[in-house]
């Protein structure tokens, strides 16, 4: 590095005081051109500015402003009908495992958990919407108005599944002041403007306002797989905290677009990874409550899986996207409007499908009784095709909230899939033959070892008959619990039949 001389400094700071500040490209290929001031007008010059700078800090540009008066204006209008939530749960301490050793009588202690979360006035019955984990086995609810008026609350119905619960107070002087507008999610874009709005960490900071962007829609972080849950959250960057649950996402119309869940985070505090449940969503499930006193779901009546790239090389898609149909339930709402087993459905009314997991719960989370188009390509070919969604049975509801098991081939280093027509087509052997398909296979694995690879057909089993995912799974799976856990394949590779044994640990 080359060292200054401090005469150059010096003639260089005469220079600056001669000619006057200015910016330079300090790029040595380019040449900079830099104008001179009149010094003769140096007064006039410095009074002008002067002026222009005492006007610009009273007056600050329209824009500004405007925009200035934008956010406070929604921050104004939603605040009041954002309440604080507060919970009391009796919950039973462990019991002490030295008490029988020391001849001391065990009996269970009981004290009293308190929880904090945010909930949304939606009507001036008094209805509020709140997320199920603020509210979920309380004993006691109370409800803490924008005005410091509080009110015990009373439950109305949960469902675990979306993390959506209704809660409803007495009170007779809820005003339109008091209750924010239902927005529409599924119009939100990436990058539009959003304001949270929670008591976050404790009461005491109640209507806490904070501002970010959309960051992303669709988002499925596996938070309610436990539960058998329907993901497809809102992902912002307004600081979201503890306490903040249940509040308000709302857009720059004033206009509650989400219901803030939960947040991603290595510290417990923001990171600017928030999510919200999606208003659409909110809405469906608080009618449905209300009115039904349970959450009623749509029924498609099929099961499938997401595409991945392996799915969509053997289907010849450009990318990987969409659902595939494992199987179509008989006379159910896929099976009545013509969906087949081996579709690829790549769109609902116009919008892409991102995966599974996404579709499943945009179904689930539609009334019974509504239309859907769904877009499909068939053999190659895109349809149409128009589904009159039903009411999933009950005494499937458990079951079809359930995600799917994972297939007992994954554990042994390799996937499969239900074998459609026109998969068949395209790996050259008869569409009517039955099987399941190898999507994918771990290079280290032993079922590579023995042979196993991508796009061979598993037919039999132990020389039994595979039809279906369903009937190689639970095959294996017996043949894992006996005393003998060898599964003998018989495994069609380019229309040619083979055997390959794999030893089941």
């Amino acid at each position: 590095m080359k060292r200054i001389k401090s005469t150059h400094v010096l003639w260089a700071v005469v220079a600056i005081l001669l000619v006057g500040f200015y910016t330079i490209d300090l790029n040595p290929d380019q040449a900079s051109v830099v104008s001179l001031p009149d010094f003769s007008s140096s007064t006039k010059t410095t009074k002008k500015v002067k002026e222009k700078t005492e006007k610009s800090s009273e007056n600050p540009p329209e824009g500004i402003k405007a925009l200035n008066d934008a956010f406070v204006n929604v921050a104004e209008q939603t605040k009041p009908a954002v309440v604080t939530v507060t919970v009391k749960q009796t919950v039973e301490a462990p019991r002490n495992p030295l008490s029988m050793f020391f001849g001391q009588p065990d009996q269970p202690r009981k004290y009293q958990r308190k929880g904090l979360g945010s909930g949304v006035i939606v009507s001036k019955d008094g209805y509020i919407l709140t997320n199920n984990h603020v509210v979920e086995d309380a004993d006691e609810v109370k409800v803490q108005l924008y005005n410091d008026e509080q009110y015990d609350a009373k439950v109305i119905g949960t469902d675990p599944q979306t993390d959506i619960a209704v809660i409803k107070i007495d009170a007779k002087n809820i005003t339109d002041k008091n209750i924010v507008k239902l927005g529409n999610s599924e119009g939100l874009r990436v990058g539009e403007l959003v304001m949270a709005i929670g008591s976050p960490l404790q009461k005491h900071l109640a209507q806490t306002v904070t501002m970010g962007i959309v960051s992303a829609k669709g988002r499925d972080i596996g938070l309610l797989r436990k539960e058998g849950g329907y993901e497809n959250y809102i992902q912002t960057d307004a600081a979201i905290n503890p306490g903040n649950s249940g509040g308000a996402l709302v857009n720059m119309d004033g206009e509650l677009v989400g219901i803030n869940a939960a947040i991603a985070s290595q510290s417990g505090g923001n990171e600017g990874i928030g999510f919200a449940v999606p208003v659409d969503i909110a809405k469906r499930i608080m009618k449905s409550i209300i009115k039904n006193g349970r959450v009623v779901r749509g029924y498609l009546g099929i099961t499938g899986n997401g595409v991945d790239n392996t799915m969509a090389d053997a289907l010849g898609l450009d990318k990987a996207r969409g659902v595939i149909v494992g199987s179509v339930k008989d006379g159910g709402p896929a099976d009545k409007a013509g969906l087949k087993e081996g579709d690829v459905i790549l769109t609902m009314n116009g919008d892409p499908i991102k995966g599974w997991e996404t579709f499943r719960a945009q179904i689930a989370t539609t009334s019974p009784g509504t239309k859907v188009d769904l877009g499909i390509i068939r053999n190659g070919n895109s349809k149409q095709v128009t589904v009159k969604l039903g009411e999933l049975p009950s005494n499937m509801a458990n079951n079809q909230t359930q995600p799917q098991q994972k297939q007992m081939g994954e554990t042994l280093g390799f996937t499969v899939h239900n074998l459609s027509p026109d998969l068949a087509n395209r790996l050259g052997v008869d569409s009517d033959l039955n099987g399941v398909v190898i999507t994918k296979v771990s290079r280290g694995s032993d079922a590579y070892q023995q042979g196993l690879r991508r796009g061979m057909i598993i037919t039999a089993i132990n020389h039994k008959p595979v039809k279906n995912v369903d009937d190689f799974n639970s095959m294996m799976n017996d043949i894992a619990n006996s005393k003998k856990p060898v599964a003998l394949m018989r495994v069609n590779s380019g229309g040619a039949y083979t055997y390959i044994a794999l030893r089941l640990k």
